[in-house]
């Protein structure tokens, strides 16, 4: 509707340039000048014919289709208007659907993550339980080691001190001795010594 109105302010305009050319150029023409305010009844009865006649001419062939473009035109717009705000509309929904997605996507991650630690943690501390017990086994063999050692050890002491003792005693009375006998009866002795002092 504005462009309309625009359009008869403009075609009025026009038309009252043509007419301020006329009379120039008849004053030019002519002996007598006239001023652009002076009236002239046969110049302004014509023009005024040659204007509503180009107005019908106008309104008739020209002044639809540029209204029909000028619509069209502003319907064009008033579409890509829309347009543009569903569009905006869409990439902001878009917009969050994608950081909600994301949000979701760090909080999974963040629950891997934790899931990952406590796993390795259940793993280092399984690991921790199956070294202490292979260190306590480790250590009950080297007790039984030692022991089993220690144990050697004594009857080995032991059975050196019955043969000193042996030949101590055999040097002292200087009488060779079944020495058999004398093995059994100081190992007898000793055993008993031996066990008495070990408990």
């Amino acid at each position: 509707m504005r462009i309309r109105t625009l359009s008869y302010i403009g075609l009025l305009t026009v038309a009252n340039s043509a007419i301020a050319f006329a009379q120039e150029h008849e004053a030019a023409a002519g002996e007598q000048t006239y001023g652009l305010t002076d009236i002239r009844f046969n110049l302004m009865f014509y023009t005024l014919i040659t204007f509503v006649a180009t107005f019908l001419v106008l309104r008739k062939y020209a002044f639809p289709p540029m209204f029909k473009a000028v619509e069209a035109r502003e319907k064009a717009l008033e579409e890509a208007i829309e347009g543009a705000k569903r569009d905006r509309d869409a990439a902001a929904k878009l917009l969050a659907e994608q950081q909600a997605s994301l949000d979701a996507s760090r909080g999974e991650a963040q629950k891997f993550i934790a899931d990952a630690r406590a796993i390795a943690e259940k793993m280092k501390a399984e690991q921790l339980e199956v070294t202490r017990g292979e260190q306590a086994q480790l250590l009950e063999r080297a007790r039984r080691d030692i022991e089993g050692e220690r144990d050697k050890a004594l009857a080995q002491l032991c059975r050196e001190a019955v043969e000193l003792a042996i030949l101590g005693a055999s040097k002292a009375i200087e009488e060779n001795l079944d020495s058999d006998k004398n093995r059994k009866l100081v190992d007898s002795y000793l055993s008993s010594i031996g066990t008495s002092k070990v408990s």
